[in-house]
């Protein structure tokens, strides 16, 4: 305790200053650093996220043109129609916005709706082994899709929270870190689908 004393006492009074000021600047210079770290981490949570949904909605979209390939035994006018929705379709990577999903979810739904139009004209098709497979394949992956919209709607609010809160929101506002939309519960997304 005496040594700090005697070496406090044998430096000037602007050297306190100065080192008192570098330490500052040091935490400054952390906290910034930290804190962009921390603000990459959550982006990069919420593009994790939207790429598991990307997975599961491909996956959903393969199991479908199973069943489209069985409808044109049946029905091949049906089985074009739904063929160019399919080709219609954007594709979802881990940069979409939670819009482009919703945009691809209505397309899925329209597309089943229409093959569902086909099956009830054919049950021997609503009968086979394959479609029985496959709707429970997709079932399976609708179930992972919401469960995956899920993890992105929480990945989102952990980095909208941080990118509003002070002083984090100084960082954020530096370095081009913008909210992220959620995805929105809507009606027809309440219950799980009847296909």
């Amino acid at each position: 305790m005496n040594d700090l004393l005697i070496l406090g006492a044998g430096l000037g009074t602007g050297t306190i200053i100065l080192i008192a000021v570098a330490v500052l600047v040091v935490f400054i210079i952390m906290y910034f650093i930290s804190t962009y770290n921390g603000l990459v981490n959550l982006r990069e949570f919420v593009r994790n996220a939207m790429s598991n949904i990307a997975v599961q909605v491909e996956s959903r979209w393969d199991a479908l043109k199973s069943l489209i390939d069985a409808t044109k035994k049946y029905s091949e006018h049906e089985a074009q129609v739904l063929t160019e929705i399919t080709r219609a379709r954007g594709g979802i990577t881990k940069n979409s916005s939670a819009k482009e999903v919703e945009k691809d979810d209505e397309m899925f739904t329209q597309a089943m709706n229409r093959l569902n139009v086909v099956v009830e004209n054919y049950p021997e098709l609503k009968a086979s082994d394959l479609y029985t497979k496959t709707m429970d394949s997709i079932n399976q992956y609708e179930n992972n899709v919401r469960m995956s919209r899920m993890v992105y709607n929480d990945s989102v609010t952990k980095l909208n929270r941080t990118i509003q809160q002070f002083p984090s929101s100084i960082v954020a506002g530096m370095f081009g870190f913008t909210q992220e939309s959620y995805f929105q519960n809507t009606a027809s997304k309440a219950e799980m689908p009847q296909w």
